[in-house]
């Protein structure tokens, strides 16, 4: 590890650097960025910001900081004494480890998700590890071709629709360990480049389906804490993939976790960084997926104005044709899930009666026919009817939600359970209201 002392004593030189240039962390990270041949929006400006105040060295990243800066190249190695620059933490073994504590309750520790912890745990991502595995790759290493990345695929869509009917709290544990046992000896075998980044590429998402059914299936900090480390790995592993949309929609699952937790500046912060990727795509999906994103969490923010621009960017782009790959969560961004969104940011917006219409596109245009998805969608509705002051109209959607919730595990399923008991309690006369009441109370 680079000790404190030595951190700061690159900082300093690359502050200087970039003082006398008039530059601040954008200008850094676009420059080193250009230079590294990725592009200007392959660094983040955060870390950029972290190699100048001493939060972070640049690793990897260092030859190209000194080249954009005219610094001496082994200025790092001078002032750690001879300790080279550390790597970055492999990204293979980092995702198996993360599945391996997830599966051994004893070995648990994760930590509550917060901000954008995970993503600054991991570092940046390393554009030569699949290179390196490639060429390190040991001689009685496992084969890996096209096959083993098909069956991948093959598992993710079943797993992710029994998930998507379901719950998250279904079969999240065959999910983690497929990661575990069956992918890890594939990502540590002998392939080519090329069947390595498709190999990175569905493992990042696998890894997301994982991350996604944990912070499904429940709020207890170990289920959140493990979704954000998943989803962290699965940016990762998408970025060295070399596929900016796997990486943007990972981004976005994160953004996600944050809006639901209620931390409403990281969300905005995310949100934008998945708009960032979006620029770069031709899929018009994805830029329908992230910017509706970003407009709902400035609608948790407050902030209108932020908020129905991207909204009006989401709708615009959604009606377009989709020209992704249909291997991204962007693909299966449909009209119905667009139209659900839409309806709660109008809620947190307050435009009940606009909220009230894209619930009903959702159900009834587009027919969401998940069960977890039609679930929440008509459990939303009928909070919006309440507000509404139309009663027998929530308690009918109420109904309906009771039905379709059966046998879902899903913490956004109890959660609404959980809030529509609580706003039954208004109606203490009311058959309806107790009929629900009694029904509800046997998910608990």
């Amino acid at each position: 590890m680079t000790s404190k002392p030595h951190a700061q004593a690159i900082a300093n030189l690359i502050r200087t650097a970039c003082k006398e240039r008039g530059w601040g962390p954008t200008d850094l990270a676009r420059a080193v960025g250009r230079a590294e041949g990725s592009g200007p929006r392959r660094i983040d400006r955060q870390y950029a910001r972290k190699w100048m105040t001493g939060e972070r060295t640049p690793g990897f990243w260092w030859p190209h900081v000194a080249r954009v800066l005219d610094l001496d190249p082994d200025a790092t190695a001078i002032l750690q004494s001879r300790a080279p620059v550390p790597a970055l933490a492999d990204t293979v073994a980092s995702v198996i480890e993360l599945g391996r504590n997830d599966l051994d309750v004893d070995r648990r520790n994760f930590l509550t998700a917060s901000s954008g912890y995970a993503l600054a745990a991991l570092g940046l991502p390393d554009p030569e590890s699949i290179t390196r595995r490639v060429s390190s790759a040991p001689a009685k290493a496992v084969r890996v071709g096209r096959g083993e990345v098909e069956a991948i695929k093959v598992m993710i869509k079943t797993l992710g629709d029994s998930a998507s009917e379901l719950g998250g709290g279904h079969a999240r544990h065959l999910a983690v360990r497929y990661l575990t046992e069956d992918v890890e000896p594939w990502l540590n075998g002998r392939y080519t480049e090329a069947i390595g980044r498709e190999l990175f590429a569905v493992t990042s998402q696998l890894a997301h389906l994982a991350g996604w059914m944990a912070q499904d299936e429940g709020n207890a900090p170990e289920l959140q804490g493990a979704a954000q480390g998943y989803y962290a790995h699965a940016y990762r592993l998408a970025a060295e993939a070399g596929d900016p949309e796997l990486a943007g929609t990972a981004l976005r699952g994160l953004a996600v976790q944050c809006i639901d937790l209620g931390y409403c500046a990281e969300a905005v912060q995310l949100s934008e960084a998945c708009v960032n990727y979006g620029r770069a795509l031709q899929n018009p999906r994805a830029v329908a997926y992230y910017n509706a994103t970003l407009a709902n969490a400035a609608a948790q923010d407050d902030d209108r104005t932020l908020a129905t621009r991207h909204l009006a960017v989401a709708e615009s782009a959604i009606r377009k044709p989709s020209t992704g790959s249909g291997d991204s969560w962007a693909a299966h961004y449909s009209p119905g899930r667009r139209a659900h969104e839409t309806g709660m940011i109008h809620t947190r917006l307050g435009d009940l009666t606009a909220a009230e219409e894209h619930l009903h596109l959702a159900l009834d245009i587009h027919g969401l026919d998940r069960r977890r998805t039609r679930a929440i969608v008509l459990a939303d509705l009928g909070g919006v009817r309440l507000r509404q002051g139309n009663v027998d109209g929530a308690m009918s959607t109420w109904s309906d939600f009771l039905d379709c919730a059966e046998g879902v595990r899903s913490v956004k399923v109890h959660t609404a359970i959980r809030d529509m008991r609580v706003r039954l309690r208004r109606f203490p006369d009311m058959a309806e209201a107790q009929e629900l009441t009694t029904r509800a109370a046997a998910f608990t």
